[in-house]
């Protein structure tokens, strides 16, 4: 449940369907599903090659875990604390200048910036790692089963936004998102503290 929380925190699937309308407002509902879906395989696919690398890629490039930790933690604090103050935050969400105006230099949105970096950012990655990266393989298939379910959610969240945006209104939707903030804000200490505390146990 733990997992789930955190992962629900970071990706925030309510707030995310409003960016996903936005940036999907002129296609039809069929576009709207392909798009969606594609997004959503793109993310998932993502998450699960680093929840079952994970250990390999912290032995290939020497990484402890109290290390990534205390790293992944500083991040998620900071992924939350943006989201508290009711802003989005710049490592999920890339600047509307970056995105090129001209359609045939626009990138497929359904990997940049749905899948990447909105749905599968660096907090996504570090919170997902975080909790399969100790090397037990029932931890790691409750992480992507968590992130599966996660991802399912989020895929109605998508084809239902105008739905939540009408039923939430704007001020609902920001209500959501600082709270998402606090939790993420809470679980980035926490994964602090565990890094620090396993730091100090090194040495």
């Amino acid at each position: 449940m733990t997992v789930f929380l955190a992962l629900f925190a970071v990706m925030n699937p309510i707030a995310n369907a409003a960016v996903f309308i936005g940036l999907t407002g002129d296609c039809d509902r069929a576009s709207r599903k392909r798009i969606a879906l594609k997004s959503i395989i793109t993310a998932f696919g993502i998450v699960l090659f680093f929840c079952v690398l994970g250990k390999g890629i912290f032995e290939l490039f020497g990484i402890t875990l109290p290390a990534f930790r205390i790293t992944g933690g500083v991040l998620i604090f900071l992924v939350g604390f943006q989201m508290l103050q009711g802003k989005q935050s710049s490592m999920h969400h890339p600047d509307k200048d970056s995105i090129p105006a001209d359609s045939e230099q626009r990138p497929d949105v359904a990997i940049s910036p749905l899948a990447i970096p909105i749905l599968a950012g660096p907090g996504t990655i570090a919170t997902a790692m975080n909790y399969s990266a100790t090397g037990s393989h029932v931890q790691s298939a409750v992480t992507v089963a968590a992130f599966f379910v996660l991802c399912i959610i989020t895929f109605v969240a998508f084809l239902s936004g105008n739905t939540l945006i009408r039923v939430l209104g704007r001020s609902g939707i920001d209500v959501v998102t600082r709270l998402m903030g606090l939790i993420l804000a809470v679980v980035g200490t926490q994964m602090l503290i565990q890094g620090v505390r396993g730091a100090t146990k090194v040495f």
